[in-house]
């Protein structure tokens, strides 16, 4: 471990007086020049907290990495005195190159520079003890923390059906995310998963304990636990961590708000980065009150706003601004943009999700060519972000139909592939002995005759002598507990996995070497060379590249770290490619041209956000939709369906409340008056629509002739008053006994009786239910 980690380092640089007479030398840095006077502004006020206030595309990274780099040019604080947090380990990777370019050389000794999590892995491991763990513990993965929690469920005599482990997983890390140890869950929480929560949170806090074991939450909420326990613990990093910095503070959550907050309490030297517009993570945690209120939280602090953006069109930043207006809880700020002209957003609607689809892919393949009257644009230049997953199928079909190269972000990452999580619970097993999660995931992969009652038989012997279960399985075999092939097999596992271990300890062979060697002495290459699937060249190609990607690191150890901490999806090939992915996963990113489909209330703003979360569900995904826009540089294009098929059902969909609220004169509307919603807020009628949209070669294409066409034979578009619902299935005003219906539900049913506006029907599927007229309409009305 390098020196700067010792505690003598740390003392002798806090105990170093500031260099602040060096700051005149600051003056003539030139990393401070072509900044804006806010920027600058920002970098310069050094001392006591500040928010940096920074709207989308406004040079955030920029002015916070030139404010650690000012910091170390003027002396004020040496490397290791810095704590800079990210969210992303590419953003801690940016920063730490970035500073490096403005100092003219490599920054070294900056080592706590990084995520929330890579930081508390470090300070968990000084201090483990504390919390009741050895220095070496294992980082559970989310597979490992699913199959322990069926044990305690199966353990605990819950149905997994009922009461999935999935489900309890989400619970405790909420509670985590909340910085809720078992002992302080609120009494309103005490009845979640069948009152039986708590109780199995805290069985799961001390599993992991014997198991020597954190999940993500835990490397948090431990290192809270240690501050908010030991004052000489938290005492000590408050001295050495002299200036604090976080990126993207509206994403913090509970528990990482209180950590930043015990720390920045004496000095009050910290420097929050963020955009309570940006705000989209509430369903895993993120807090946006944590920004609202830092001015309550640290008194006198400055709020400087970045609000010049360097991204995008005014059209687009005016449209975006128009949208996140609406919000009531908001810092307030308005962006804009030195760059004159450039395309409106554009709106357009179509008669459903397939149509929806086709047009999007011509509209590509168009702007490659460059005949939309620009000049022709890469495929890397252009994403469709979409508000749902399931919406991805309906371009992933057209663009393998017509050809389009295109890349899905965010899809199986390569560390959570079936032959590479195996191969890494080799390695965690020869690391970490105690880790029996890995154990069992390799003890019969490949197949060594150990099926479950040998495994129920290894486990009960270490249960019993209180032991891991690899010391259980030696035990066993030593007592003559097993035999057969199974015995023989796993003794010479046992015996692979001591001699690992002493390999990896002597440090006689490389890494690399020595993870070629576990992957072939233990077989596990051998059953993949012998297996006759198509997959398995593919899965030896993986294992290959899993090899190679130790290089890049000290030892095992702080590779599995790695795995762990960081699951960024880096998805190569050759050649352009049009990327798509949600708009969470866009985040952060930006493309010249963007495709913002599925604009529908129900689908956008989500129905469920809504409804599980009201007022504040909407809000964020009203700032979902600003995140969206603020993705395009040069062309926004907002599109809506009138019908979609959802889960195998059709449902006829309004425009999206957010279409509303985009100012008229920032968009140009592609849909003719009364199509699809063509009718209301942006969409409002324009007297010289239909002959623009008629002479527009750009749109005249066949699937927009379609659209002209079906929108004669029935406009789907609705009254705005009918928005209180997502799927407007007026039936009509009166109904027959024998009548074939459809329910959005429940499909096709024969009516078979009527009681006022109820009515008993028949469902071919469903069977009999009784439902409300309004809910069904004719089944000779459904549009297919």
């Amino acid at each position: 471990m390098s020196s700067y980690h010792e505690d003598d380092a740390f003392e002798a640089a806090a105990a170093s007086p500031g260099l602040a007479a060096r700051a005149m030398a600051a003056r003539g840095a030139p990393y401070l020049d072509g900044l804006n006077a806010e920027q600058r502004q920002a970098v310069e006020q050094i001392n006591g907290p500040v928010l940096m206030l920074a709207g989308a595309g406004t040079g955030k990274t920029r002015a916070l990495t030139t404010r650690i780099a000012h910091l170390l040019h003027t002396g004020t604080a040496h490397p290791n005195e810095i704590l800079a947090v990210t969210f992303t380990n590419k953003a801690a990777r940016e920063m730490k190159d970035r500073v490096g370019a403005m100092m003219g050389h490599a920054v070294e000794g900056m080592p706590w520079l990084g995520t929330f999590h890579a930081i508390c892995v470090k300070l968990l491991r000084r201090h483990a003890e504390l919390v009741g763990l050895k220095s070496n513990f294992t980082i559970l993965d989310t597979d490992d923390q699913i199959r322990l929690l069926k044990q305690l469920l199966q353990a605990s005599n819950i149905d997994d059906k009922r009461w999935p482990a999935r489900a309890l997983s989400s619970l405790i890390d909420g509670w985590k995310n909340r910085a809720l140890t078992p002992d302080k869950v609120p009494a309103a929480d005490a009845s979640a998963f069948d009152h039986k929560g708590v109780q199995l949170y805290a069985q799961y806090q001390e599993r992991l304990k014997e198991l020597n074991a954190t999940d993500f939450g835990d490397l948090l909420l431990h290192v809270l636990t240690i501050f908010q326990e030991h004052d000489d613990v938290l005492a000590q990093y408050q001295r050495w961590f002299r200036y604090i910095l976080v990126d993207e503070y509206q994403d913090t959550n509970v528990a990482q708000y209180l950590w930043l907050r015990l720390l920045a309490q004496s000095h009050k030297n910290i420097c929050c980065v963020g955009d309570d517009d940006q705000s989209i993570y509430g369903w895993r945690g993120a807090e946006v009150g944590n920004i609202l209120r830092f001015e309550k939280d640290f008194p006198g602090a400055r709020v400087i706003r970045l609000e010049q953006n360097y991204r995008s069109t005014q059209h687009i930043l005016s449209a975006a601004s128009g949208v996140i207006a609406a919000n009531k809880g908001r810092l307030g700020k308005e962006l804009w943009t030195e760059a004159e002209g450039g395309e409106k957003v554009r709106l357009i609607g179509h008669w459903d999700g397939e149509e929806e689809a086709r047009w999007i892919g011509e509209e590509v393949e168009a702007m490659q060519r460059g005949t939309r009257g620009m000049d022709p644009m890469s495929l890397d230049d252009m994403a469709i972000l979409v508000r749902a997953s399931h919406q991805m199928r309906a371009f992933e079909d057209r663009f393998l139909t017509i050809g389009l190269p295109y890349r899905v972000i965010g899809g199986p990452r390569f560390y959570e592939r079936m032959e590479i999580r195996d191969a890494m619970a080799y390695f965690r097993v020869v690391v970490s002995p105690e880790d029996d999660l890995a154990f069992e995931r390799i003890v019969n992969t490949p197949k060594r005759g150990l099926g479950d009652k040998a495994q129920q038989k290894i486990q009960f012997t270490a249960r019993q002598h209180g032991v891991s279960l690899t010391e259980g399985a030696q035990i066993l075999l030593d007592e003559k507990g097993l035999g057969g092939k199974g015995a023989k097999e796993l003794q010479t596992l046992l015996d692979g996995l001591q001699r690992w271990g002493r390999m990896a300890g002597d440090g006689k062979i490389t890494h690399m070497e020595l993870a070629e060697i576990i992957l072939d002495e233990s077989g596990y290459t051998t059953m993949w060379q012998n297996d006759k699937t198509p997959e398995a060249p593919g899965r030896l190609e993986n294992l290959k590249e899993l090899v190679k990607a130790l290089e890049g690191f000290e030892n095992l150890t702080g590779f599995l770290e790695h795995v762990s901490l960081v699951m960024d999806n880096e998805q190569g090939g050759d050649g352009e490619k049009v990327s798509i992915m949600t708009l969470h996963a866009a985040k952060g990113l930006e493309f010249p041209a963007v495709f913002l489909p599925g604009w529908e209330d129900g689908l956008f703003p989500s129905q469920r956000s809504m409804d599980e979360n009201g007022v504040k569900g909407l809000e964020e995904e009203r700032r979902l939709a600003y995140v969206g826009i603020t993705r395009a540089e040069r062309v926004c294009t907002i599109s809506f369906a009138g019908n979609r098929r959802v889960f195998g059902q059709w449902q006829s969909a309004l425009p999206s409340r957010f279409i509303d609220e985009l100012p008229e004169e920032h968009v140009e509307v592609l849909t003719p008056p009364g199509l699809y919603g063509g009718g209301y807020g942006a969409a409002a009628p324009q007297s010289n629509l239909h002959e623009a949209a008629s002479r527009a070669d750009v749109y005249n294409s066949p699937g927009w002739r379609r659209l002209q066409q079906r929108s004669s034979q029935r406009p789907v578009s609705q009254p705005q008053e009918s928005r209180n619902t997502v799927i407007d299935l007026t039936a009509s005003s009166s109904h027959t006994v024998g009548e074939r219906v459809f329910h959005q539900k429940f499909g096709y049913g024969t009516i078979t009786g009527i009681e006022g506006d109820k009515l008993d029907i028949a469902f071919e599927k469903a069977g009999d239910k009784k439902v409300v007229a309004k809910f069904v309409m004719p089944a000779d009305e459904i549009p297919f």
